[in-house]
């Protein structure tokens, strides 16, 4: 029972975090308020006059896979107008390999 629980708790966190999921969620006109309470705070900024641009960083594409890419959404007035993902960065399938030698 215990081992489902915590099962299920790490599912739900791990779903949590995917900022890649959440992003079709996005329409524009969404205030700079609604924006940042569907995908959380923004890892950076930048203002051009009357435009700001929220940036996600390395973020999750989605729940069932490891690759990762930047969000950015272009606020104009505080008003959503532009969004999208930047170049997918995709997990190298090598880097968690563990090679174990037995030694006699």
């Amino acid at each position: 029972m215990f081992r489902t629980t915590l099962l299920l708790i790490i599912t739900l966190f791990l779903a949590s975090c995917v900022t890649g999921e959440k992003v079709p969620r996005l329409s524009e006109g969404m205030s700079k308020a609604e924006v940042m309470a569907l995908l959380g705070r923004p890892d950076g900024f930048r203002r051009s006059g009357e435009y700001e641009a929220l940036q996600y960083t390395n973020r999750l594409i989605s729940g069932w896979s490891w690759d990762r890419t930047d969000y950015t959404v272009i606020l104009k007035d505080e008003k959503l107008v532009e969004y999208g993902a930047g170049q997918v960065r995709q997990r190298d399938p090598n880097s968690n390999v563990l090679i174990l030698v037995t030694l006699r």
